[in-house]
């Protein structure tokens, strides 16, 4: 085959990006290891900043979304025995998250055009990365301008730019989320985050029938360890926390543990390859930013390529990396502020105790402090380190 942009990996980045290239008349193939039945039902994030949100309307990915997402203006930071309200309507007007899972988001992008994607494609490699891209696999070939690595953290395409080209920087932290799904109603209006002695926990949701939780657990453990009638015992010591508050419990559908870790690869491109979401970099989930940087990544390699081929400039493509590092970096720091602001660490003091309670005031009293968390939370708006 012959195509101007080989995409490898058919998560959110790479379909996102083959949709936004088609509109502008570009050719693309996108080459997925999994069955399309798998990449469908993968549950991983569900928070979609307002950017995000706009991007796939765009896209013609967005009529389900509008039609199922659910829209908040706010989230709550629950600790103390009380609970807090950051109003995103009254710090950042107009600009909201929408609650929307990211396998339904994969869904939609594939509904729009499956012809572009080739599922349980094995044995991909990329070759001739400074000059002659092409991708091979078992049975095939793909001579392309460009390659996006869009094949996460464990795929083929950053390991195989030559060694010492890269630098990554990394962090691991000392504890996991455990994360299930619940076929219950969801027991509050907006997500909460509470931070507690015995550990974070967070309440999200999927839909007015589905929700989505979280506990801080350690790192050593298994979902052996954890059987149904202590998850929710746990949810509920860490989340009924306020007067009044219950939590609604019932039959987990999934459930599974996730490590805690930061990520980041710089540059972002070699020669042709052009890195986009977790195959360049990964965030803790706590500030919910994975798939929304994964989504301003393609933003920004779309507008590069549509240059290239509108203008003749490669100006924009040599600054790809650099024009999502900006972002990339802020949202790093984000998370790893959300994390360290709201989880128990086994190396905490009484004085280290202290200053997180202090810094939790601070963010819930301080219009200031709360308009830092909300200005990040509903992400950025494009054009802050992203043209």
């Amino acid at each position: 085959m012959r195509t101007q942009v080989g995409i490898v990996g058919a998560g959110p980045a790479g379909l996102l990006l083959s949709h936004l290239l088609a509109q502008r008349g570009i050719s693309s193939v996108v080459l997925e290891k999994h069955s399309r039945s798998h990449v469908e039902s993968r549950v991983r994030a569900g928070v979609l900043e307002q950017g995000t949100v706009d991007t796939l309307v765009a896209a013609g990915a967005g009529e389900r979304l509008l039609r199922e997402g659910l829209v908040h203006h706010g989230i709550e930071l629950r600790y103390g025995g009380a609970g807090h309200r950051i109003a995103f309507e009254k710090l950042v007007p107009g600009r909201a998250i929408t609650v929307y899972g990211q396998q339904e988001v994969v869904k939609d992008l594939i509904a729009l055009d499956p012809s572009r994607v080739r599922f349980e494609v094995s044995g991909v490699a990329v070759h001739s990365l400074e000059d002659s891209p092409s991708i091979t696999f078992d049975g095939g070939r793909v001579d392309c301008d460009f390659i996006a690595g869009c094949d996460g953290f464990h795929g083929v395409t950053r390991p195989s730019v030559p060694e010492g080209v890269l630098t990554t920087f990394e962090r691991d932290y000392p504890f996991s989320w455990l994360g299930i799904l619940a076929r219950v109603p969801p027991s509050a209006e907006e997500l909460i985050y509470a931070a507690t002695p015995r550990g974070f926990a967070l309440h999200s949701m999927r839909s007015p029938t589905i929700s989505r939780f979280y506990l801080q657990v350690s790192s050593t453990d298994s979902m052996q360890a954890w059987p149904a009638d202590r998850i929710w015992s746990e949810l509920r010591a860490r989340l009924e926390t306020v007067p009044g508050f219950s939590l609604e419990t019932g039959e987990i559908i999934e459930s599974g543990i996730t490590p805690m870790r930061s990520f980041v690869t710089e540059p972002m491109q070699y020669g042709k390859l052009f890195l986009a979401g977790d195959a360049a970099h990964i965030v803790p989930p706590t500030g919910a930013k994975g798939l929304n940087l994964a989504v301003a990544d393609v933003r920004v390699l779309t507008a590069a390529l549509d240059r290239f081929y509108g203008e003749g400039s490669s100006d924009a493509l040599d600054a790809y990396s650099d024009g999502c590092l900006q972002r990339v970096w802020r949202a790093q720091h984000f998370s790893w502020w959300m994390t360290t602001l709201l989880h128990t660490f086994d190396t905490d003091d009484p004085y280290a105790q202290r200053l997180q309670t202090s810094y939790l005031d601070y963010v819930t009293s301080s219009e200031a402090a709360a308009t830092t968390l909300a200005e990040n939370y509903v992400g950025l708006p494009y054009g802050w380190g992203v043209q």
